[in-house]
């Protein structure tokens, strides 16, 4: 088994605010992350991915074609983007760096074609915060006041 990985950088903002909870008691969760207008970071992505390398080409995956993938998947989705307001697969979630990391997983495994397979994806927030999941049976939580709020027009 033989692991290849390719890192990319966007640019995002979001808000962490659980509408089922107190104006308070999400300040206390979230501190300064729950600023009503959000706030950004310069995230790092890394999808891993393994499998037998293929005899005729030397290669588990063509990196310029997990370049291209996570490109149209993740990159164009999110950069310069708010995940609370413009990602439309973040509808209803928290989005905190482990529920951007699981998002991520779910759109990447289900567009990898071929041998290869997912091993693990890793979301950097900064040089000092990283979440990372390898599909161990985790899922995301929607909150469906959070949908409503933002469709009224509240940063949620």
């Amino acid at each position: 088994m033989v692991y290849i990985s390719r890192r990319a950088e966007f640019c995002a903002s979001h808000r962490l605010h659980n509408p089922t909870l107190s104006d308070e008691e999400n300040c206390d969760i979230y501190g300064l992350c729950n600023n009503p207008h959000g706030h950004g970071h310069n995230y790092k992505v890394e999808v891993t991915v393994c499998g037998d390398v293929d005899p005729k080409t030397g290669m588990v995956m063509d990196l310029k074609v997990l370049k291209e993938l996570m490109e149209e998947v993740i990159i164009s989705k999110v950069d310069h983007r708010h995940f609370n307001l413009d990602v439309e697969y973040m509808d209803g979630v928290i989005p905190t760096a482990e529920n951007i990391t699981v998002a991520f997983w779910e759109m990447m495994e289900a567009r990898l074609e071929g041998s290869a397979r997912l091993f693990e994806i890793r979301v950097w927030e900064n040089d000092n915060n990283v979440a990372f999941y390898r599909g161990e049976g985790g899922s995301l939580t929607r909150h469906p006041g959070m949908a409503e709020a933002v469709k009224r027009g509240q940063r949620a």
